[in-house]
């Protein structure tokens, strides 16, 4: 199923030496210093012991932004992705019901941060895709715990698939609205914590931007009716405490549905008042891409 990693994670130090040593020189993490490649090369080998694996993956978290070329050389050393997918499979147990602990979680959301390298490279992002692999993070995004360990698993959930979805390809759109995902992602937009919000807001942005993910909300009368809706409570729950990143994707949101009929119709009388009215004086005043955004979207229901 996860493509070339086969059993590598079984295989043990001394094999994860040889083969994680030939994954960097033949397909390279392309780092200045030898000193700094040296030691990516070693925290990938520490991967294979099970002692050490905790610090190993927290290490090669902490320099993800370091080096460009990480993902690839994770994808490609034999066994380390199937490391990654076991680390994430095996807190399964512990999300219903709730049992997990935050230093559980935080060692998950190292192992999801290593996957989101892997997702935006352009070299590993479409085998990642073609392996499934985002899917193994469904679990993650349709918990409800408000609590914070949870909240940082489904928040790093979202950073993987915001990683795919950036790119505006057909193929991955098509992945993500034939797997189910949408649900998952309109009740995180409807009842995650702010940042979730946003980066789920942004990933649905992303897949209406799609044809193929316009046609899908708005073909179904009931389909659109609810992402409206959700639409709107996210508005609404932002009376109190105004987040201009979000009501900027949420506005973006809008405007996409308008290019639909049937939705600029339901728009023009269901769109919350709180975004036409003075209720977000202050975030209009200070930003000039919002105030244009909205006009766009008066403009575009009028």
């Amino acid at each position: 199923m996860y493509g070339n990693q086969g059993a590598g994670a079984s295989s043990g130090q001394g094999a994860g030496n040889s083969a994680v040593g030939h994954s960097m020189a033949a397909n390279g993490v392309s780092v200045a210093a030898a000193g700094e490649n040296e030691t990516l090369y070693q925290l990938m080998v520490e991967l294979f012991s099970a002692t050490n694996r905790e610090q190993a993956l927290a290490e090669l978290s902490r320099r993800r932004d370091q080096n460009p070329d990480l993902g690839v050389a994770l994808w490609n050393a034999y066994g380390v992705m199937t490391i990654l997918y076991q680390e994430i499979i095996a807190i399964y147990p512990l999300l219903n019901p709730p049992a997990l602990t935050m230093p559980v979680s935080n060692r998950a959301c190292n192992s999801l941060a290593l996957l989101q390298l892997v997702a935006t490279h352009e070299q590993t992002r479409m085998q990642l895709l073609k392996a499934n692999v985002p899917q193994l993070l469904y679990p993650f995004l349709s918990t409800t715990s408000k609590a914070k360990q949870y909240d940082n698993l489904r928040l790093t959930s979202l950073g993987v698939i915001g990683a795919l979805v950036k790119y505006d390809n057909h193929e991955v759109i098509s992945f993500f609205v034939a797997t189910e995902f949408l649900p998952l992602c309109l009740k995180i937009m409807d009842i995650g914590s702010e940042l979730c919000k946003v980066v789920a807001t942004f990933i649905f942005q992303k897949i209406i931007l799609d044809d193929g993910g316009f046609n899908y909300v708005t073909s179904h009368p009931k389909r659109l009716h609810t992402v409206l809706v959700i639409l709107n409570n996210v508005i609404n729950q932002m009376v109190v405490a105004p987040s201009g990143r979000l009501l900027k994707s949420v506005t973006k949101c809008l405007i996409r549905l308008a290019d639909n009929p049937k939705a600029c119709e339901e728009m023009r009388e269901g769109v919350s008042e709180n975004l036409r009215d003075s209720t977000f004086a202050q975030v209009l005043a200070e930003d000039v891409s919002y105030r244009r955004l909205v006009y766009q979207l008066i403009i575009k229901l009028a």
